[in-house]
């Protein structure tokens, strides 16, 4: 399962793939580069080990422009740049970093440009003439710039399982509704339907890193992206409120168990008693059918212009979902907060959503 670690790392590394998407100054004076059939070593940041490791080159301190690093890379050496590539501070610098430093790399520049890396823990890219590639390298990893052709083409095959899985959650999601109404639910539906959450998170979150690559290529696939996880998140974070036990509800909110169910791996994530013990619900093969009962907060949010105020009032009120399904208008409107008109809007929208789940249940 990944780690805390891995998990930073990853965001560091998007955060950088940002800087040298299609459409910024730095990805243009990278590709002035490589079709100048030029190399080029490029560090983003100066820090006192980056100092401590340069020798020689000359001071230039002006702003970025792809012009500008494309003439500056012709002289030999590097060119160190501040962290958001918005200056060029030095040229022609020659960089000699602790050479017991490990690297797998072949070539001068490319050697160079890890054990940089990893010495500062700053950016590093390096431009290839005779590979005819752009690489950078942060936190010892090595990640070659695509074309972008390359990365839609993978991008949209992911996009289409999105597509299949959010199809598959709104089933489970909508059986779930109707086993709640009927008072049928058991920790393996519930489990059911945590589990093709995560896989929607885990397929867009990957998509979500095609879109950063691509820059201004990107743009159609990020509203596609933005159509396909729209209310994911919080129907996630409802379905956690609704399930997590008592107990769990004392240290945890639902935040730390989304973030259990994201450190899950592959195989864990296929397992429904894995996905239960993430949740803090029982998760022994024999408990799995074990009925529990939702508070109400995923179907009481179904309500047109139900404050979450009124939401936490009722489950405070009633104590469950069952409660208030039985509850008439008399007794809604003995809750604090919500009154003759507001009570008889629930009781009807709360009819209605058990009608509708009814039918798209068994029709």
């Amino acid at each position: 399962m990944p780690s805390r670690e891995t998990v930073d790392q990853d965001a560091k590394l998007r955060s950088v793939l940002a800087q040298i998407a299609p459409g910024t100054a730095l990805r243009d004076g990278l590709q002035r580069i490589l079709r100048g059939s030029t190399g080029a070593l490029v560090v983003l940041g100066v820090d006192k080990t980056v100092t401590s490791i340069s020798s020689g080159g000359f001071t230039v301190d002006t702003e970025f422009t792809a012009t500008r690093l494309r003439e500056l890379a012709k002289m030999d050496g590097a060119v160190l740049c501040d962290r958001d590539a918005t200056r060029i501070l030095e040229a022609a610098v020659q960089l000699l970093p602790d050479p017991s430093i490990q690297t797998d790399e072949q070539g001068t520049r490319h050697r160079t440009a890890d054990r940089v890396s990893r010495q500062t823990g700053l950016p590093v890219i390096s431009v290839s003439k005779s590979m005819n590639i752009i690489a950078l390298y942060l936190d010892g990893r090595r990640y070659v710039l695509e074309d972008s052709a390359a990365i839609l083409s993978r991008a949209n095959q992911a996009l289409a399982t999105l597509e299949r899985y959010r199809l598959r959650l709104d089933e489970v999601t909508a059986s779930l509704s109707a086993l709640e109404i009927e008072d049928l639910v058991t920790i393996r539906d519930v489990g059911a339907v945590m589990q093709r959450h995560e896989m929607v998170r885990r397929i867009a979150s990957e998509i979500s890193g095609y879109v950063v690559e691509l820059g201004i290529d990107g743009r159609l696939l990020s509203l596609q992206l933005e159509e396909f996880v729209a209310g994911t998140a919080e129907g996630q974070r409802l379905v956690i409120r609704d399930y997590m036990p008592g107990t769990a509800r004392k240290t945890r909110n639902p935040d730390a168990v989304a973030q259990a169910l994201a450190i899950l791996d592959s195989t864990s994530l296929l397992d429904v008693s894995s996905v239960a013990a993430a949740m803090g619900l029982p998760s022994d093969l024999e408990s799995l059918d074990s009925s529990v009962r939702p508070r109400g907060y995923r179907l009481l949010t179904k309500i047109p212009r139900l404050p979450e105020a009124v939401i936490e009032k009722l489950i405070s009120h009633f104590g469950g979902l069952q409660k208030i399904l039985a509850a008439d208008v008399e007794e809604l409107r003995d809750v604090e907060g919500v009154g003759e008109t507001r009570a008889r809007t629930i009781r009807e929208n709360l009819s209605r959503i058990a009608e509708s789940s009814f039918m798209e249940r068994f029709v």
